[in-house]
């Protein structure tokens, strides 16, 4: 399995700086449960937003920058080398962000973890367009907001159809 797994709001906003533009403890819970164990690829300034490798994770990292290093990471320099790099790791790998890192990996893409946040947000940071006839939903979760979470949100798993 590639995976992408990502928050996204009503209007497609998945950042705003380099940061999430929202707080939901839940999401957070939910992205450690589906990719702990799991390699994770994703883009330098999203690793640097995070700021360490996350634990039981192998951290992956695409960068032009070719004297970019980070202790107990492994660094690429594009979206194919990642894959590979992860599949020598784990079969079932997850793809984390940023934007652009999302749309290159986009083809190679089977199942999407999506939590969909119901609420609009101002972004400068979008999920790329995808075909909705590409894209089969096969679960939902629904959640109100509560004491720790302010937006209703849910959690999708979309696989490719095909």
């Amino acid at each position: 399995m590639i995976a992408s797994i990502f928050a996204m709001s009503e209007n497609r906003v998945i950042g705003y700086q380099n940061q999430l533009p929202w707080h939901l403890p839940a999401d957070l819970k939910y992205f450690k449960s589906v990719t702990i164990g799991h390699p994770i690829i994703m883009g330098r300034k999203t690793f640097e937003s995070i700021g360490k490798p996350l634990p039981q994770r192998t951290s992956i990292i695409i960068t032009r920058q070719s004297d970019y290093t980070q202790p107990d990471c492994i660094v690429v320099n594009n979206v194919v080398a990642a894959i590979e790099a992860a599949q020598k790791i784990n079969k079932d790998i997850f793809i984390i962000g940023g934007a652009e890192i999302l749309q290159q990996a986009l083809p190679y893409i089977d199942t999407m973890f999506l939590t969909l946040i119901h609420e609009k947000f101002t972004g400068d940071t979008y999920y790329p367009e995808i075909n909705p006839e590409e894209w089969q939903e096969v679960n939902r979760q629904d959640f109100e907001p509560d004491e720790k979470n302010k937006y209703s949100y849910s959690f999708l798993k979309l696989q490719r159809v095909g």
